[in-house]
């Protein structure tokens, strides 16, 4: 069987400053929008999507994403926890991100930014959709390279099945691989084709929540589950489970009502 490698979470030090290996994931994440996000803007043949407004795109959501998944791991997984240690809280580097509260964070990111540039939300939502799963991929190879987020039990027979060594002696799934997969790769590649043509408005940002909370929803039945606020709902599912539930519903419902909508945000000429 495998052993996780039992990364240092320390890449490299500058004196007295550490930059951890999560850390860089994110930057990666971030650096593969600002790559993608000019690609897509030609493609689709929108010319407002100026480098400009990318980098203020891109701020926007670094704030979203991080103020809301750092606010919803406290809020949805652990508050006991971090209200006993509130000055955990501010201790990001040692990861503990949820996905869940980084999108509640990156929507309220989004409606600040279309407001600020006057430009509509789902034209907004649309345009970040695809661009959204390469970071997602890399977080998940921060959490394997922190030795975060295990996997289930796996049977001995599995291939892939890895130790992990600070947890005990069982051979699990390498679940964070999973979800890069996932979450990172297939979610990109549906998106990115799904977003290649025009499509009324919503339809993308639905897909994005539909392909998302199906995926997350899967990979969770291989994962070792957080406790989360809504565990008590039935032990069958798991908090995140729960709420990718919710993303699947929500998507759904978005993706009928799109399909009412006879405007796309994918050309220029459109508001």
């Amino acid at each position: 069987m495998l052993v996780h490698p039992q990364f240092d979470p320390v890449a490299f030090s500058l004196g007295p400053l550490s930059v951890r290996w999560y850390g860089l994931m994110y930057l990666a994440g971030f650096l593969a929008f600002l790559w993608l996000a000019p690609r897509h803007a030609q493609r689709m043949g929108d010319v407002r999507w100026t480098r400009e407004r990318l980098d203020a795109l891109l701020f926007y959501g670094v704030l979203g994403v991080v103020l809301g998944g750092r606010l919803g791991e406290v809020l949805f997984y652990q508050p006991q926890y971090y209200f006993a240690h509130p000055l955990e809280i501010f201790a990001i580097w040692r990861g503990g991100m949820s996905f869940h509260g980084g999108l509640v964070g990156a929507i309220v990111a989004m409606l600040l930014f279309a407001r600020r540039e006057g430009m509509g939300f789902w034209q907004v939502a649309d345009f970040v959709a695809p661009l959204v799963p390469p970071g997602l991929g890399f977080g998940r190879l921060g959490n394997f390279i922190n030795g975060e987020l295990w996997g289930r039990p796996a049977p001995e027979s599995l291939p892939w099945a890895m130790i992990y060594p600070q947890v005990d002696t069982l051979p699990r799934h390498p679940s964070q691989l999973y979800e890069a997969l996932g979450e990172g790769l297939l979610l990109f590649v549906l998106l990115w084709w799904y977003a290649g043509r025009p499509r009324p408005k919503g339809r993308v940002a639905a897909v994005f929540l539909m392909g998302y909370g199906a995926i997350r929803f899967v990979c969770e039945c291989f994962r070792t589950p957080d406790p989360g606020i809504l565990s008590w709902l039935t032990p069958a599912l798991s908090t995140a489970q729960w709420l990718s539930l919710a993303m699947l519903l929500a998507g759904a419902v978005l993706y009928l009502y799109a399909r009412q909508r006879p405007d796309s945000s994918f050309s220029s000429t459109q508001g």
